[in-house]
């Protein structure tokens, strides 16, 4: 029972690290602008994402454009959309092979293939953790060096984002979750006494009355 619980919760702890990766790529604030003049009052604030950059006047108007174009964007733009959907992909395979190796279901006998399916879907979803933090690290990379280079100017300067901080968020969720879920597949494999218990009822045969059968039958 300990590791289909270990299971359980690694899942649901990878399926919030999943809805916290798809949130991250689809917000516009990877990139926020700096405000580094002494100056509070500001006239307007720009986002950029993956997808879209976005202007928010200080009246609370906001306007948002997307791309026009694929091959103009930057490198590590283009390279960060390939990145964090392919992980988003990945997660949904994963979440597929995790429950059909899930103690709680019957997709797959209960057994050692079972453990192993189970074992896999953690491996794919901590594989998923992996592959999120990396636009997410390069993209902080290259805002932290342009930040304190020189030769930007102050107008150019942006900040990190709050997608970057909800990406890290999403990353950890579904490399401990995977974990979790590793954990309690290579437990049940060691011990099957401490996999979910299972239990079946023959059912009970008429009897020439009519009546059924009260004998329990194991």
């Amino acid at each position: 029972m300990g590791s289909a619980a270990l299971e359980i919760l690694g899942l649901v702890l990878c399926l919030v690290g999943w809805v916290g990766l798809i949130l991250a790529c689809g917000l516009p604030m990877w990139q926020v602008t700096a405000f580094l003049d002494h100056n509070i009052v500001t006239a307007q604030t720009t986002w950029k994402g993956l997808w879209m950059s976005c202007v928010v006047q200080s009246t609370g108007h906001m306007q948002c454009k997307v791309y026009d174009s694929v091959l103009a964007l930057n490198t590590e733009v283009q390279a960060a959309r390939a990145l964090t959907v392919g992980a988003v992909l990945l997660a949904l395979v994963a979440l597929f092979v995790t429950l059909a190796g899930a103690q709680c279901t019957t997709c797959v006998a209960p057994g050692p293939a079972k453990a192993r399916v189970a074992l896999t879907g953690g491996a794919l979803y901590a594989l998923c953790g992996l592959l999120a933090l990396v636009p997410l690290c390069w993209f902080a990379n290259i805002v932290v060096r342009e930040f304190y280079d020189p030769a930007v100017p102050m107008s150019q300067k942006y900040e990190l984002g709050a997608a970057l901080y909800i990406g890290w968020a999403a990353s950890a969720l579904l490399m401990c979750g995977g974990g979790l879920v590793c954990c309690g597949a290579w437990v049940c494999t060691g011990r099957p006494d401490f996999s979910f218990p299972v239990k079946y009822s023959a059912s009970r045969r008429p009897t020439a009355t009519g009546d059924y059968d009260k004998k329990n039958y194991v």
